[in-house]
């Protein structure tokens, strides 16, 4: 138990990653949809969705699935909040660039059909396109004995705004506010070092959870009575932000007054953990002074792992889900709306024009995504 975890060491090398989806955007070539044509790419920093021309409003697409997680849910034989994540995970990156989501398909593999599998499935994946209040317009299932050990879900979302009123992040100033939206769980990110933890102590998934789950201000999702089990905390399904960030979006827009913009950039804190709010500006720096609390699990999971302050706010969510930057001005506004939904929203810190991340922990700090 000396020597430390990290995500690398775990199986998932976030650099390298980097660098490989850098190689393979490097090999597209570009649309051959001509600029002001349907379905033409509009260029989007920060890559949380895709954005393509559509008369007068622009629709967006983001892909994702469940990941390892999936590994968890698996042994255990729970599949009841899968299909959350799996939406879950895609509509909220279309909010990041201020699109409503509209639709979902998604994608399953397996090595073995199974009906009683496949009906969880379906009712998770029915319950999230509720939540987020889009239509389930289709998906695919591919048996593949040969390629997959278990079952695989994944998924793509659509979305829509109008036109030139995406949330790309290019407005965010010198001294606007980061307001923190708090997370469910982990929801569906880091789980490779979650079950190196879990390989390494040995940890029962069917007993009582090795930490006081009553100081977490969140619903668990159960499927046993009595203590809350470590597992059920590990397949707490990834929140669905359409409610509130969706609504606030469209708040603003009622008003009439352009007041969207007051939302300069939304940042979906998934793999890569805090390092994501460097895809939002070329050069704007952000500083987290209050942070949200952490969730139990992920004081466990860095005891338990050895696992370095650093590390765990790069993997992790730590149990802020999502980050809304806005501008100065309107904050409190927009702060005060916000916790009439969740009253866990809270203001986390300022940017600034350093270009890196920094956290009120001074072992935190990330100088790229």
């Amino acid at each position: 138990m000396d020597e430390g975890i990290d995500y690398a060491s775990s199986g998932v090398d976030i650099d390298l990653e980097g660098a490989a989806v850098s190689s393979l955007i490097g090999a597209l070539s570009g649309s051959v949809r001509k600029p002001g044509s349907e379905g033409a790419p509009v260029e989007l920093p920060g890559g949380f969705g895709g954005l393509l021309e559509f008369g007068d409003r622009w629709l967006a697409l983001a892909t994702d699935g469940v990941g390892s997680k999936l590994q968890i849910a698996n042994q255990l034989g729970q599949l009841q909040g899968v299909g959350h994540d799996c939406v879950a995970m895609n509509v909220n990156d279309l909010l990041c660039v201020g699109a409503e989501p509209i639709a979902f398909v998604d994608y399953i593999a397996t090595p073995k059909p199974s009906p009683d599998e496949h009906a969880a499935l379906g009712a998770s994946l029915a319950e999230a396109c509720s939540l987020a209040r889009v239509t389930l317009a289709g998906g695919e299932t591919a048996t593949l004995p040969g390629i997959v050990k278990e079952l695989d879900l994944s998924g793509t979302a659509l979305g829509w705004m109008p036109k030139d009123a995406a949330i790309t992040g290019e407005d965010i100033g010198s001294n606007d506010v980061m307001i923190g939206v708090p997370a469910s769980g982990i929801h569906s990110n880091g789980y490779s070092l979650v079950r190196a933890v879990l390989e390494r102590t040995g940890a029962d998934l069917t007993g009582p959870a090795p930490f006081d789950t009553e100081h977490s201000n969140r619903a668990i999702r159960r499927w046993t009575s009595g203590d809350i089990t470590l597992g059920e905390v590990l397949l707490n399904p990834t929140r669905i932000y359409v409610d509130p960030v969706q609504d606030l979006i469209e708040a603003l827009d009622e008003s009439g007054d352009g007041s969207r913009s007051d939302i300069r950039g939304i940042a979906h804190i998934t793999g890569g953990g805090l390092s994501n709010l460097l895809r939002l500006h070329p050069s704007r720096g952000y500083h987290i002074d209050s942070p949200l609390p952490v969730l139990p699990e992920f004081h466990w999971i860095q005891e338990m792992g050895g696992v370095d302050d650093r590390e765990m706010h790069r993997t992790f969510n730590m149990g802020t889900g999502m980050i809304l930057i806005v501008s100065n001005d309107s904050a409190d506004t927009i702060l005060h709306w916000l916790k009439e939904q969740d009253a866990g929203v809270s203001i986390i810190g300022r940017t600034n024009d350093s270009g890196i991340v920094t956290h009120v922990n001074q072992n935190i700090r990330f100088e790229h995504y």
